[in-house]
């Protein structure tokens, strides 16, 4: 006996999920083998000292940029409506403040063991790149928030960017006249 629903499919597996460990055991294979030929080159010692080199300029540039982002945040809190000596304005974002992401990440890349790694993680330290990459990317996330399915997490994220041109937050309660149970107590109200 057959109830004529079709029988469950399996999940399609997205190219993602199928490429990128490839990819990232075809970079991990060719990290090594730029290894052992700049090794036959210019011999094991220099390698070994290019390796620990990066590790400390990756922990160097991670650092810093991590100051960076820590100062940014403590100026841009300073600056908020409310604190002493802030301006009623919006708080601009500090000079400086953009690519604190990209230079993380430039610090890790330089950080990991490879040559590869090491060029990719250079290349984020030069500003220009940088902010190009900082461009593709801010167009990539509104490009995917305008393309957002209501109720999808994107849309979450959008509803979220929604703000007032003067910046203020209205607290309230929603309060519904309807017939309640007379053994039903009141609420008491929100308070922040």
């Amino acid at each position: 006996m057959t109830t004529g629903t079709p029988p469950p499919t399996a999940p399609r597996r997205s190219r993602a999920r199928t490429f990128i460990p490839l990819a990232v055991a075809a970079w991990a294979v060719l990290e090594i083998w730029l290894l052992t030929v700049v090794a036959d080159v210019a011999g094991g010692f220099t390698v070994l000292l290019l390796l620990i080199g990066g590790v400390v300029l990756g922990a160097v540039v991670m650092k810093a940029a991590g100051r960076r982002a820590f100062r940014n945040l403590t100026e841009t809190l300073q600056r908020m409506p409310g604190q002493p000596g802030a301006t009623a304005a919006s708080p601009a974002a500090p000079s400086g403040s953009k690519g604190n992401g990209f230079l993380m990440l430039g610090g890790l890349l330089i950080m990991i063991p490879g040559l590869i790694s090491d060029v990719a993680g250079l290349l984020l330290l030069v500003p220009p790149v940088r902010a190009m990459l900082g461009r593709r990317a801010e167009m990539s996330v509104e490009r995917r928030m305008r393309t957002a399915t209501p109720g999808s997490l994107s849309d979450a994220f959008q509803q979220a960017r929604i703000h007032r041109p003067d910046g203020k937050v209205v607290q309230g309660e929603v309060i519904r006249e309807t017939d309640s149970h007379p053994d039903e107590k009141p609420r008491p109200p929100l308070t922040p």
